[in-house]
């Protein structure tokens, strides 16, 4: 298990060279959908493994930047910010070898942070232009190289004191386990996209602080990822952790994220400009208006692949057999998973007319927690949507919650 050299970048991100950073957090309160779609590795086509994307309900199979502006809600709270950020979705593996999705608490939260250098090819700060697109980490790496990219990756297993590391840490979490990433912020000032979606970018010379290489003379705020596992309730049942990735990586080091520019033009370097602030309240900032959490969290795009990712599956999603490497995995295929984008399927079945009751969304009970819904409770095999409502008027309620996964709740009234 290699451990971080970066120090607890999550918990003290105003340290940078001893000086203090402006930058704010933008909540994002909950996925838009979860499945098997990346419109930057694999536009136009199902994708190979599953990602949890938050943001703008422009998000799709295939996009630009006026694609994002057609959102007509974001899980993320600031109105001026219809960009997509995913990642892939973890999952436990039971002892008889299915998978559970493990659920993330809230969506994610992403840092902006004003990080320049004296030594920088050129001075200032810049927003990202309107198509620009970009990836952190690599889907296939199965062990650490100590290379840059890696580096700008770890885990923290909150509620020790170990130190953050690498990959997925082989301690179980009494509080979550968080996800970090570092995306590159220095440009070559020409290119929104590339093949690989990432040489029109790299990272300064200390990853998250330090000059930006000549070649790369455009420096970006920078953007960092945190997203947290709710793993505490998962059983382990060997002296080896029992999570793995969508892309069938059980090691962490194949951990990578995605960002597609959303944000309304001008408004990002208006914030870079203005919003210097460096206690990361994003509502000092002057240039942004806000939804609550709760209009966030309703922000849906129904899912458009014919699959069960939620809950407990037989195999991952897509051809994604569980590779521990330390060889990097190879792709499979033909494995009778479903390629096809099909009609949009939403995560409810209507019961407006026939029961009066309407779909509200999908909560999580939080670990440790009692039921968020408590007042009356009906457990059986055969249980449907409609029964589940008919029993709950019968107590004389008028909400309704069907749980249909682990510490989850689909509720209507």
């Amino acid at each position: 298990m290699t451990l971080n050299t970066l120090g607890r970048l999550a918990i003290d991100l105003l340290a940078a060279a001893g000086q203090t950073t402006a930058f704010f957090r933008l909540p994002c309160a909950a996925p838009i959908v979860i499945e098997r779609a990346d419109p930057v590795i694999s536009p136009g086509q199902v994708s190979s493994h599953v990602h949890t994307i938050m943001g703008g309900n422009g998000f799709g199979f295939e996009m630009n930047f006026a694609s994002t502006q057609k959102s007509t809600c974001s899980s993320c709270t600031v109105i001026e910010d219809k960009s997509n950020y995913w990642v892939p979705t973890l999952y436990y593996k039971t002892k008889d070898g299915k998978f559970t999705e493990v659920t993330q608490t809230g969506g994610a939260t992403i840092y902006y942070l004003q990080r320049s250098d004296p030594k920088d090819p050129e001075p200032g700060l810049v927003a990202f232009p309107n198509e620009f697109r970009m990836v952190a980490g690599n889907t296939f790496l199965r062990s650490y190289a100590d290379t840059v990219e890696a580096r700008a990756i770890t885990f923290a297993c909150l509620g020790t004191n170990t130190p953050e590391t690498h990959g997925l840490p082989n301690i179980k979490c009494p509080n979550d386990l968080r996800a970090q990433v570092f995306f590159p912020s220095c440009w070559n000032g020409k290119d929104f996209d590339t093949k690989d979606h990432k040489s029109h970018v790299a990272y300064p010379s200390g990853v998250t602080t330090g000059p930006c290489p000549k070649e790369f003379p455009k420096r970006f705020i920078s953007i960092f990822y945190e997203i947290i596992f709710n793993t505490p309730n998962f059983e382990w049942y060997s002296d080896q952790q029992p999570f793995v990735l969508s892309n069938g990586d059980p090691t962490g080091y194949g951990f990578h994220t995605d960002f597609v520019n959303g944000w309304k033009e001008g408004v990002l370097q208006k914030a870079i400009n203005d919003c210097t602030d460096d206690s990361g309240v994003i509502e000092k900032c002057k240039h942004f208006s806000f939804v609550t959490n709760e209009d966030a969290r309703s922000c849906r795009v129904p899912a458009s692949v014919a699959e069960k990712t939620s809950g407990t599956v037989d195999t991952l999603p897509g051809c994604n057999a569980v590779q521990a490497g330390p060889e990097p995995a190879k792709p499979l295929s033909n494995c009778g998973a479903t390629t096809s984008i099909s009609k949009p399927q939403f995560p409810f079945t209507d019961q407006t007319k026939t029961k009066g009751f309407a779909y509200i969304g999908c909560g999580l009970d939080p670990g440790g927690q009692p039921r968020t819904l408590k007042g009356a409770k009906d457990e059986r095999n055969t249980m449907t949507i409609e029964s589940c409502i008919d029993f709950c008027v019968s107590k004389g309620f008028n909400v309704a919650g069907d749980f249909y996964r682990p510490a989850s709740v689909r509720v209507l009234h």
